[in-house]
């Protein structure tokens, strides 16, 4: 008989938001299992998902590694392309199937996602509601200076991976405070208790504290062994590079260097001029960022 799937977990945060870590040790848990970046509620169907990432690739790396080491037990050229014939022969398949087929794979662990291009459009966030009703949902925040700092030095390396964004014309700014935005909007509509809020910054500077309140939230176990089970995101079957035709699925400082470092992570100042524009924050981002807990 067929394990009963549990609801998932959905982390909801912008890029840059330590979800690649985060994930993982949550994932970790005895009771779970991290994904990498599934990117699945993009859009309303396979084949339209597929139209989305054609223009980078890169998108559905993550999908397609964890459908081939759930389908075949590894992560090689061969079972990446047996997953992208498995997704072609669906692709009538709504993206919330795909979710669902990986949750039942899964169980009865709990799947752990982490897309942070879910929370770009309320169209996005609500297709995840809509297809899991029942979902658990972690709002992740960071503070806005070091996530925009963070983002632009990503994406001056994108092109290693196929990306196409000039640095020199995103907004940082903008970018976290339309993910968080549309975030606490979403968060608002959820019955109390099915959206947890915690900062990044706490979780890594003392996950002996937040892990097991998180755990406690989800209802698994709080333990020391499950825990320290949870410390070591290195052991997580996507915390390297792919196979060459499916090598990213998650932010390639972590595929890099996938430890957990104990160390006290400081929040930067919110006000003053910034480093990318000379300019301060604007008034909107300011009074989210103390919305949220930042001096």
């Amino acid at each position: 008989m067929a394990e009963e799937r549990r609801a998932p977990l959905i982390i909801l945060c912008p890029m840059r938001s330590f979800s690649s870590v985060v994930c993982a040790v949550l994932g970790q848990h005895p009771q779970t299992y991290g994904l990498p970046e599934v990117n699945l509620f993009m859009a309303p169907t396979v084949g339209e998902l597929m139209n989305a990432h054609a223009s980078r690739p890169h998108g559905a790396h993550g999908l397609l590694r964890t459908l081939a080491q759930l389908q075949h037990g590894e992560q090689t050229e061969s079972t990446v392309a047996a997953a992208q014939g498995w997704l072609d022969e669906r692709s009538d398949w709504t993206t919330g199937q795909v979710f669902e087929f990986i949750c039942e794979q899964v169980a009865p662990k709990i799947a752990v996602d982490k897309t942070p291009r879910t929370v770009l459009s309320p169209a996005y966030l609500e297709r995840a509601y809509e297809s899991f009703p029942d979902a658990s949902f972690l709002h992740l925040t960071r503070h806005p200076r070091s996530t925009g700092k963070s983002l632009l030095n990503n994406l001056k390396r994108n092109s290693e991976w196929g990306g196409t964004f000039d640095a020199d014309r995103v907004d940082p700014e903008n970018i976290w405070l339309r993910a968080h935005t549309n975030i606490t909007e979403f968060a608002s509509t959820l019955p109390e208790g099915q959206c947890l809020r915690i900062k990044g910054e706490d979780l890594l500077t003392d996950p002996d504290l937040y892990l097991p309140q998180i755990c406690e939230w989800l209802g698994i176990d709080t333990s020391a062994e499950a825990i320290d089970a949870m410390l070591h995101p290195e052991r997580s079957p996507y915390a390297c590079y792919g196979p060459e035709n499916a090598k990213m699925g998650n932010d390639p400082e972590f595929l890099e260097k996938p430890a957990f470092r104990r160390a006290v992570v400081k929040e930067p100042e919110l006000y003053g001029p910034l480093d990318w524009s000379g300019e301060e924050f604007r008034k909107e981002t300011i009074k989210l960022s103390r919305e949220l807990g930042y001096a």
